[in-house]
């Protein structure tokens, strides 16, 4: 099987925690279909996305750049026009590149007015996509308050719905994200509404929906193709249709990964975000429990529709001719350390899924085995540069290939530790911390076993042995007995910034090429003599001589070796020679 005959099918679910399959080890939750595609491929165990907010981490997925180096750090941060992506790539090599679902991209409307792009062009369209030509894109949100709107109403999913009979502007909302009770609406914006069923027939719910879209899309695409399938859920609001609102019980619900350790002397940061709205409510068993009881439905019904993609792939024979990749945007804290949402670097929020799948044989090898080697998001990128047949352009795509571990062989220079970074500039927690824009940014650096957070407001840092302390409990970061450790994460965290992160528009063959180019193009600086270059270099320089035009001036007499005199004509008015008149 040759690599360009081969199709990707990249499938992302939003705020999916790593721990939440069961081929993961999750004590009560079943996913076979996950567990299938695990069998068939590989599971890496330490897979950690570039930021724990969707925006960011999806903006580095699809450039496989670090947050600092493409500058979309948080939500509707735009990416700026120009900026190269995976539709950009694959392209390139004969691959097309859609989208299907959930992106989190904001155009940057400014750049491409600057630029005169229309945003109708198959370019604009491509720049407002991030790359991707869209056969499907609803980003999944659609609220409504008084002051305006978050996401589209008229969106293709709430056109579907509206399609379908789903009366209000807002069918996203009133009927896939909302209950009732009592003949009143139970808006699935409230946790304690998170245990009624959702007030829609199952196959009109968004996950059934965008899997049929899915299969749309393979059963008339030409290959190779990749297809972005990104699934909004489980992401919250935290409701489901039946049957899956009370497929689970409080029983079933993992441990709480938490203690009150966490909250004594607490890094100020971190003190902050556990002191938030959405903490305070994830610390209410019963929001709690109902909320993670919706949230493990809803993993249930992903489940199950990726064995419909599963069992659709197999009919028409896609199976064999088709990379599954299977990963998270970030996880969700559900409660445990004290915190709701992901925002931070604890292993629940920043570390993902991430299961590949490829059916050529050459990965035979490895299939049905875990990977623990440490995996970046941006790895995904140049995976897909070298499956579709390409040379990884090291220059612009900032992860590495997987495959060499997909087929069992983990190179000598893989990665010593991973990066992710967090902006919290426009978060309320900036305010309760009165820091400054620049200061509300926090980095990760994870070795395998320290983990170090570092907040540019300059207090001390968080740091987690994950190997003694697997629960992130006992924040290590005031020992000074952990000097030299500390020392050692913030040296790499420096490697990490020192790193070649702008030099895009030059690739290494480029420069190989221009290695000594000035001399090859005749600018011979510092030379002594004719005879210290190669003929090639000197050739057009040397040989006869041509004109001699210094032994020619009619107008006056050059001595070698002296500068040349004006005449006393030149310099004296009344000795110029008059021109005659014409006569009229």
């Amino acid at each position: 099987m040759s690599k360009s005959a081969k199709n990707i099918l990249f499938i992302m679910y939003d705020q999916l925690r790593f721990d939440y399959l069961s081929c993961a080890g999750h004590k009560t939750l079943k996913t076979p279909n996950f567990d299938r595609v695990a069998a068939r491929g590989v599971s890496f165990t330490n897979a950690y996305v570039q930021s724990p907010v969707c925006g960011a981490s999806r903006m580095s997925t699809y450039t496989g750049r670090y947050v600092s180096s493409h500058g979309a750090s948080w939500n509707k941060f735009p990416i700026r026009v120009g900026e190269v992506t995976l539709g950009d790539h694959l392209r390139k090599l004969g691959m097309e590149c859609w989208l299907l679902g959930k992106t989190h991209m904001q155009a940057d409307d400014e750049g491409m007015a600057r630029l005169g792009i229309p945003k109708d062009s198959i370019i604009g369209v491509r720049q407002s996509e991030c790359g991707f030509d869209p056969w499907v894109r609803d980003d999944g949100l659609h609220g409504n308050a008084a002051w305006g709107s978050y996401g589209e109403n008229d969106g293709p999913y709430n056109s579907y719905l509206k399609s379908k009979g789903y009366d209000t502007e807002n069918p996203w909302a009133i009927y896939a994200n909302g209950s009732v009770s009592d003949g009143k609406l139970a808006s699935g914006w409230f946790l304690e509404n998170a245990d009624k069923p959702a007030n829609i027939a199952e196959q009109d719910s968004e996950t059934p929906w965008l899997t049929r879209e899915a299969i749309k899309f393979i059963d008339q695409a030409k290959g190779p193709w990749c297809a972005h399938v990104s699934f909004i859920k489980p992401h919250w609001p935290y409701i489901v249709p039946a049957p899956y609102h009370d497929m689970f019980g409080p029983d079933e619900i993992q441990d709480l990964i938490r203690d009150d350790r966490e909250r004594q002397d607490a890094h100020p940061v971190y003190e902050a975000f556990f002191n938030n709205r959405i903490a305070k409510t994830f610390q209410n068993d019963e929001a709690r429990t109902k909320a993670i009881i919706a949230y493990m439905g809803l993993i249930k019904q992903c489940d199950d529709q990726l064995g419909v993609v599963l069992d659709h792939l197999e009919e028409i024979g896609r199976d064999k001719d088709t990379v599954v990749v299977l990963t998270s945007d970030h996880g969700d804290y559900l409660g445990d350390h004290w915190l709701g949402e992901k925002d931070l670097f604890h292993e629940v929020s920043v570390k993902v899924p991430l299961i590949v799948s490829d059916p050529d044989p050459e990965f035979d090898g490895t299939r049905g085995t875990q990977c623990d080697a440490l995996v970046e998001q941006i790895d995904l990128a140049p995976t897909f540069v070298d499956v579709a047949g390409g040379d990884v352009p090291i220059h612009l795509l900032e992860g590495r290939s997987l495959l060499p571990l997909l087929r069992g062989q983990r190179p000598d220079d893989w990665r010593k530790f991973v990066i992710s970074e967090y902006d919290y500039s426009t978060t309320p927690m900036r305010a309760s911390l009165g820091v400054s824009s620049a200061e509300a940014r926090l980095f990760m650096v994870f070795d395998g076993r320290y983990k170090l957070m570092h907040s540019a407001d300059g207090n001390r840092p968080m740091l987690f042995d994950i190997e003694a302390d697997p629960d992130e409990l006992n924040d290590l970061g005031g020992d000074s007995s952990y000097r030299d450790v500390i020392d050692g994460l913030y040296a790499q965290l420096h490697q990490w910034a020192l790193r070649m992160s702008q030099r895009v528009t030059m690739s290494e063959a480029d420069i190989e090429k221009k290695k000594g180019e000035p001399q090859r193009e005749g600018i011979l600086v510092g030379i002594h003599r004719e005879t210290d270059l190669p003929e090639d270099f000197t050739r057009l320089y040397t040989g006869p001589a041509r004109q001699i035009h210094f032994e020619r001036d009619e107008h006056r007499k050059i001595y070698a070796g002296k500068p040349s005199q004006p005449t006393k004509a030149q310099t004296d008015p009344g000795k110029r020679r008059q021109t005659p008149r014409r006569k009229e």
